[in-house]
């Protein structure tokens, strides 16, 4: 179980100005159970989503995992996968090599990590594109590639950040059934922020909002 416990972020926008940015948060999150947070934004999503990878430092309070504290573990040693709204996809490497690129980061032989690529892009229908550039893919394909390069590496926390902003709305519907299957496959806790109402309730089976630096509860399973 992913817990957060009375974390707090302070920003300084300018000089002399501090605002405080996450007070006191709490959560908690079961594998396989997706929480999503909503709000708008500035209101503090992405950072926390940053702090829990490891990638951000807090001002106080701690992220624990399967009963440990974490909040000082790096995030190479933690395992979570987070996902960007904007892809964050290589554009100099093909769709094959995007997707193999973490298992070849924790020193996979890129034999074996390209094989099991192309058995992930099988699961999304994707792998007539293996050796496509990702620039080439629709908006959905560029997503589809994303996902299956958050998940090939298996995390035990997979973070998305308003995954779906830059899509239509037909292909935004379409997407929120395929990513509740593959990550009811996984059983990953899953932390989804978005400022979509719809989508939170379409994705989340928890609901909290940012409001004022504190996660709100809105609605649970």
């Amino acid at each position: 179980m992913l817990e957060l416990r009375s974390l707090c972020k302070t920003w300084q926008p300018r000089q002399g100005e501090i605002r405080q940015l996450l007070q006191g948060v709490n959560a908690s999150v079961q594998p396989g159970q997706t929480l999503a947070i909503l709000g708008p934004s500035g209101s503090g999503k992405s950072t926390l989503l940053k702090i829990v990878a490891g990638l951000e430092p807090l001002d106080s309070g701690t992220v624990w995992f399967d009963g440990k504290d974490i909040t000082d573990v790096p995030p190479e040693r933690r395992h979570f996968a987070l996902m960007f709204q904007d892809f964050a996809l290589f554009p100099h490497l093909n769709v094959q090599d995007n997707v193999a690129f973490g298992l070849v980061e924790q020193r996979m032989a890129k034999v074996q990590a390209r094989a099991l690529a192309q058995e992930m892009l099988g699961r999304f229908g994707l792998q007539a594109f293996a050796a496509s550039r990702v620039w080439q893919l629709s908006g959905g394909e560029q997503q589809r590639v994303a996902l299956a390069r958050a998940l090939i590496t298996r995390p035990l926390v997979l973070l998305l950040d308003e995954p779906f902003s830059a899509l239509d709305a037909a292909l935004r519907v379409q997407l929120r059934a395929e990513f509740r299957s593959h990550i009811a496959q996984s059983q990953m806790a899953v932390l989804w922020v978005t400022h979509d109402e719809a989508e939170a309730r379409a994705m989340g089976d928890v609901g909290m909002r940012m409001e004022a630096g504190v996660l709100q509860p809105l609605w649970s399973a």
